[in-house]
């Protein structure tokens, strides 16, 4: 691995991406038989992709309201 690639962040995921993978975090850790660190490991993902997947629905709103809005010539 280049030391370029170690200091990229990684790729924010689509929202797709991002709602599939907390489903699997949430099957995990509802079927229990992980550890304690692995189960908080588990929930900080989970946090980490509940909050990617609650920035794409607020883009996605923004962007709605955006385009629904009047324009401002119409004053």
């Amino acid at each position: 691995m280049s030391e370029s690639a170690a200091t990229e962040p990684a790729a924010i995921p689509s929202y797709e991406q991002a709602r599939a993978e907390l489903q699997q975090v949430v099957e995990r850790l509802e079927a229990g038989g992980t550890t304690l660190e692995e189960s908080l490991a588990l929930w900080e993902r989970g946090e980490e992709l509940a909050g990617i997947c609650q920035q794409w629905l607020d883009n996605a709103r923004a962007r709605l309201d955006a385009a629904r809005s009047p324009g401002d010539d119409e004053d």
